[in-house]
């Protein structure tokens, strides 16, 4: 099969792998324009733009998908079917209908649940047990075509939306292949998606990263878990926004809400339930570092508020 490979985040990158590692041919590589990151804002490539170039396949980077330029010179490469995984852009009919076979989606759910940009972090903040991965004929309605294949995966009490997702990129990778041997083979059927189970996950915002210390510890522990490594869950100290790491919940539970008692081996910060100990923070304008180091550099305080 002839495959024109979209994506753009490191997610995406153990899919192109497995596809240049299978019996197919990545044809093309579509991703995103270079983006300005950093402090710098120094312009730089995607990383499937880096992993594609250094394949030395083709890469186009349109700044809208519905370019005409970009529709021509992907028409005239004659895919067989496209894939996708986190490009990032909504794909029109014109570009859906140009492969033979249409473009299939990796999602990373177990589809109906939780279509949208951000899966993996509202699923542990769901608190949910189970998730997966899930590939589909991609449609013009959002992550709602027929099903191909699904995986599932536990979600670990320890998981971050980090270490999950790059799980479901590995275990997702090997069944979008799959699913395109398959499609060769002609032996393969989409099943509808069922219409009960629909939820939705709407990409994080920064304040969606705020932590609510009057709420339960598990529910603090789920956001925290849930917006690590990004959006990166925060609270304000002394009027300065301190980025929070996971965290581990007490026995202890004789704080209140956002009171954080500070000794010299720890940080504690009481929550509606239990307390919880923090594990790494970082301070506006520092490095990362252990609570227990921020807590000693506060001047010999010993309870200070958290907002």
């Amino acid at each position: 099969m002839r495959v024109v490979f979209a994506g753009t985040p490191e997610t995406a990158v153990p899919t192109l792998r497995a596809l240049l590692a299978s019996r197919h041919e990545v044809i093309a590589v579509v991703t995103r324009p270079d983006a300005r990151v950093g402090r710098g804002r120094r312009l730089e490539p995607s990383a499937v733009a880096v992993a594609a170039e250094e394949a030395g396949l083709p890469v186009l980077k349109p700044v809208s998908a519905s370019d005409s330029e970009f529709l021509d010179e992907l028409r005239s490469l004659k895919p067989d079917v496209g894939a996708i995984v986190a490009y990032g852009a909504l794909l029109r009919r014109d570009l859906l209908d140009l492969p033979e076979f249409g473009w299939i989606n990796l999602h990373f759910s177990v589809l109906p649940a939780w279509r949208g940009a951000a899966p993996v972090q509202r699923s542990i903040m769901a608190g949910d047990e189970v998730t997966g991965a899930t590939v589909f004929s991609l449609v013009e309605e959002l992550d709602a075509g027929p099903v191909l294949g699904t995986i599932t995966e536990r979600i670990r009490p320890e998981d971050t939306s980090g270490t999950l997702l790059e799980r479901l990129a590995d275990l997702g990778s090997r069944l979008l292949v799959d699913a395109v041997d398959h499609i060769e083979d002609g032996d393969i059927g989409a099943i509808a998606q069922p219409e009960d189970g629909v939820s939705y996950a709407a990409k994080l915002s920064t304040e969606d990263a705020r932590i609510l210390w009057d709420r339960p510890a598990f529910a603090v522990d789920r956001q925290i878990r849930g917006c690590t490594p990004a959006p990166g869950a925060w609270t304000t100290y002394d009027d300065a926004r301190l980025k929070v790491g996971p965290v581990e919940i007490a026995e202890s539970s004789d704080l209140a809400p956002g009171e954080a008692r500070i000794t010299k081996r720890e940080v504690l910060v009481g929550t509606a339930t239990e307390d919880i100990r923090l594990g790494r923070v970082r301070p506006h304008g520092k490095k990362e570092m252990d609570a227990a180091d921020w807590g000693r550099g506060l001047g010999g305080a010993t309870t200070v508020s958290l907002r």
